[in-house]
């Protein structure tokens, strides 16, 4: 069986240069994803015409049914997965007039519960040797800072079950939208706390890849840094390229190279 990578929210922005300098250096198959297939098709033939070869696959990160239907493609087709970068996700703007509790909501249902339910689809079908990269930010670096000293010993606990990580996030939700949430010792950014959600969501996936009996498949997490996208604007200083370099050093890691780490420029970072 050939080599496959995933690359999930690829259509455009960072995921589109992930899925960009995949096509070029990858062994196997790549597969660019986007939950709108219009979009998705037309940024296949934008690499086309660059002279690469991506293939397409549907794929909504919020939506059971999208996830297993590429699941079962993947079983299908190549009986499994080599390469998983979790890129999708979403942000509002600084300025964006949402309350509060909807852009929690949203934000930590994408960024966090979609990359989960990713990874409980596609982590299972990973075959050894493996490599997932969850995209994650420094903005959980700086927001976990602003929440209580109690939250911060719990995010940075690194033996936390998921399922607390869960309810943490689910409190956080519950309490943005009564207006209470800063009270309770979370940040006051909803991107910031869906991030920390999944930098904290990849050591407990490297964890639990220790565990495993698949051989030397490694979970780590980057942040690209602020770059020129759709989603974080012009004024940015890198390129979406320059974002999207560490996610691609990171499908190449040597075995033992890097377990549960989070990355910025190729090096290692603090949470």
């Amino acid at each position: 069986m050939s080599r496959v990578a995933v690359v999930t929210g690829s259509n455009k922005g960072i995921g589109l240069e992930i899925a960009r300098g995949l096509c070029k250096q990858f062994d196997g198959t790549v597969y660019l994803t986007a939950r709108n297939e219009k979009l998705g098709q037309e940024a296949v033939q934008k690499l086309k015409s660059e002279g690469l070869n991506p293939s397409f696959h549907q794929l909504d990160i919020t939506n059971e049914q999208s996830i297993q239907a590429l699941k079962q493609h993947l079983q299908d087709k190549h009986g499994g997965l080599d390469v998983l970068v979790n890129n999708a996700g979403f942000a509002y703007k600084n300025a964006d007039p949402t309350p509060f509790g909807t852009q929690a909501t949203d934000s930590v249902g994408i960024n966090f519960f979609g990359t989960m339910a990713t990874s409980k689809a596609l982590l299972p079908i990973i075959r050894p040797h493996g490599r997932v990269v969850n995209v994650s930010s420094q903005v959980s670096q700086m927001s976990i800072k602003k929440c209580s000293a109690e939250l911060q010993a719990r995010f940075r606990d690194r033996s936390i079950k998921e399922e607390e990580l869960v309810t943490l996030l689910k409190k956080f939700i519950e309490k943005a939208k009564a207006g209470q949430h800063k009270q309770n010792g979370f940040a006051d950014s909803a991107y910031g706390m869906s991030k920390i959600g999944v930098t904290v969501l990849t050591f407990i996936q490297a964890r639990e890849m220790e565990q495993d009996p698949r051989e030397d498949v490694l979970v780590n997490c980057m942040c690209p840094g602020w770059c020129k996208t759709d989603m974080a604007g012009d004024r940015a200083p890198r390129s979406a390229a320059q974002g999207a370099d560490t996610a691609i050093f990171l499908t190449n890691l040597k075995p033992k190279e890097a377990q549960g780490q989070f990355f910025y420029d190729r090096k290692p970072i603090a949470f």
